[in-house]
């Protein structure tokens, strides 16, 4: 399986999505600092959302396969910046978050492009509560390239 980095604003879903995938009962709890399993590393929304923070999220990508860059579907800005995958020298997946709050394709056509500009090549829509889109985005994981 791929190791993955997810970035994304406070309250996107990191640490709710890492509590699926890892099987674990979904409990709130806010990320304060970098926090790595064996196939995931869960980063505070704030090192998004500070550019000051940029920098722990290059060092941290080193130990990843892949980076995951998460938008909330009803999220009402632009979390990253454009091009903002192009400072990791490691494939950027883009994943919308919280699917089961709407299926108003406005709001999800919105994400996909602010994913997108920002240098995701590939779009995953999931919902953590729902289980909905687990399937694709763990199919992507355990695929081995070569």
């Amino acid at each position: 399986m791929k190791k993955i980095m997810f970035i994304g604003a406070v309250g996107t879903g990191k640490t709710t999505l890492t509590q699926r995938i890892q099987g674990h009962d979904i409990t709130y709890q806010k990320t304060q600092a970098i926090e790595a399993s064996k196939f995931i590393v869960d980063t505070p929304g704030e090192f998004v959302q500070r550019r000051q923070f940029y920098s722990a999220l290059q060092v941290t990508s080193s130990s990843v396969d892949c980076i995951g860059i998460l938008q909330s579907v009803d999220e009402k800005f632009n979390t990253f910046p454009p091009g903002f995958g192009s400072m990791f020298s490691k494939p950027v997946i883009g994943i919308i978050t919280k699917m089961d709050k709407t299926d108003d394709p406005e709001l999800i056509k919105r994400a996909e492009q602010s994913l997108r500009n920002s240098g995701a090549r590939q779009i995953f829509r999931v919902s953590s509560v729902e289980d909905e889109g687990m399937e694709e985005l763990l199919a992507y994981l355990e695929y081995e390239e070569e």
